[in-house]
């Protein structure tokens, strides 16, 4: 027995003294309504109604019952209702990369709210980005696939510590300091020693360059470490990075350059110089889980401004970027696996 549904026929009959009017209240037939009446009465073992009269009258067992039944009724209205809201207010979880700008991400979850969605932004590795999709844990995620076949494209480049701050070059500018102008365009090969250059450029062409995490992806690794050998660069010039705030220190120290997005290298008072080989740049696809109910594509607002938090390169914009290398992203997402 469904109780509910009986116990609002019940209920609708005492409200309008009437089955014929409880019925079209509920928007059931009539006999439907006087089985359910039945039924609870046999349920409950006594008359709810009296129906020896002209006008449907409650029964004093059934005058007993009501405020019980209303009760049940207004607890499980509460019930849908928090559910609902439940449902409304989920937390859509968003996966990221870990170099993005807090206020960029707080623009995100901003616009989220504007738009009636409550998102949690989570900075994972790309692996656990793309498995966050798999299993359902992340609603939307920026999935790494090479820049060439991407939706999203994010020039890469090399940070390397701010110029000296003084006329005489003795001290360099602090971490916090205004950074230069954009560096012209690193080709690897330009990083190799020659003879001939002197020392100073001998000294800056070998130090070690240190890549984080997100471009530690296989295929994206494979290429850098073949471009590197065709460049001949000296082995073991080109190595992870530890921890970040290690890695950046080194690098305001002159002491390392570090391969990073210009955002990032900006934020932290780095110079940055972009590569020319875009083959080496990142590229993103906003990816969407198909194992959350009532999620769907991603929209379009997201999608521009998880672009402009990892500072993809301006090239298309709305709808027509997210469709762009052939479908649009997440249907390509699912066309490979």
């Amino acid at each position: 027995m469904d109780l509910l549904a009986h116990l609002e026929a019940y209920v609708a009959a005492v409200d309008e003294a009437s089955f014929s009017r409880a019925a079209d209240r509920l928007g059931i037939a009539q006999p439907l309504l006087s089985r359910r009446i039945r039924t609870l009465e046999e349920h409950f073992g006594g008359l709810l109604f009296d129906r020896s009269r002209r006008q449907v009258t409650t029964t004093d067992f059934g005058v007993l019952l009501l405020p019980y039944a209303q009760d049940v009724l207004d607890r499980a209205h509460r019930l849908r209702h928090m559910a609902r809201s439940a449902r409304q207010s989920a937390v859509r979880a968003v996966g990221v990369p870990a170099d993005c700008g807090p206020a960029a991400l707080a623009r995100v979850i901003r616009a989220g709210a504007e738009h009636g969605t409550t998102l949690g932004v989570h900075e994972l590795p790309p692996e656990d980005r793309a498995a966050g999709l798999t299993d359902g844990s992340l609603a939307y995620a920026l999935v790494r696939v090479p820049p060439e076949a991407a939706a999203l494209r994010v020039p890469l480049g090399l940070a390397s510590a701010p110029p000296p701050n003084t006329p005489d070059g003795a001290h360099p500018a602090p971490a916090g300091a205004r950074p230069g102008p954009r560096g012209r365009t690193v080709h690897l090969e330009d990083l190799r020693p020659r003879r001939g250059r002197g020392a100073t450029y001998a000294r800056r062409a070998a130090l070690p360059i240190l890549i984080t995490a997100e471009d530690q992806v296989p295929y994206a690794r494979e290429r850098l470490s073949r471009a590197a050998d065709r460049a001949g660069l000296p082995e073991g010039l080109v190595r992870p990075a530890g921890p970040m705030a290690t890695a950046l220190a080194e690098t305001l120290a002159n002491r390392v350059t570090l391969l990073c997005a210009e955002p990032f290298a900006r934020r932290h008072g780095a110079n940055w110089a972009p590569l020319g080989d875009v083959s080496l740049h990142r590229g993103y696809d906003p990816g969407v889980t198909r194992r959350q109910p009532g999620v769907s594509d991603v929209p379009d607002w997201l999608v521009a401004l998880l672009a402009a938090a990892v500072g993809a390169a301006p090239t298309m914009s709305g709808t027509a970027q997210s469709d762009a290398a052939g479908g649009n992203a997440p249907t390509r997402l699912a066309a490979r696996g």
